[in-house]
């Protein structure tokens, strides 16, 4: 092999490495309660979302709003004190519909990530 097409294979690794490490720095949902698209009989009294980083508590928001883009969440959502990487908020009593859950965090290494997700009460 020629040594262009070494330093051009070596450079187009070292891209990749680089592109993967920056693309892992940001924080993502992992998982959420109620789960991302469910239906649940019994409301929930809370929503709660792990991410995969801890979270800049200041610049990481949570709502919940119903099907007429009203919000029903108790306009508390805030990072868990003891856990970094939970974003959670309490919820006003909820009746039959589909709620949507929107977030917007800011990770503690400055990456935002901003993403929503509906859960439906069927009572």
């Amino acid at each position: 092999m020629s040594l262009r097409r070494r330093l051009a294979a070596v450079l187009t690794a070292v891209t990749l490495a680089l592109a993967t490490a920056s693309a892992g720095a940001h924080a993502f949902l992992d998982r959420a309660e109620p789960r991302v698209g469910s239906a649940v009989r019994t409301p929930p009294a809370e929503v709660k979302l792990w991410f995969t980083q801890k979270l800049e508590p200041a610049f990481s928001t949570l709502q919940v709003t119903d099907a007429g883009g009203n919000r029903v969440d108790t306009h508390d959502g805030r990072v868990d004190a003891a856990d970094g990487a939970l974003l959670r908020t309490g919820l006003l009593p909820l009746g039959s519909g589909r709620y949507t859950v929107t977030w917007r965090v800011l990770s503690v290494d400055t990456h935002v990530t901003s993403g929503d997700f509906t859960f439906t009460v069927k009572r």
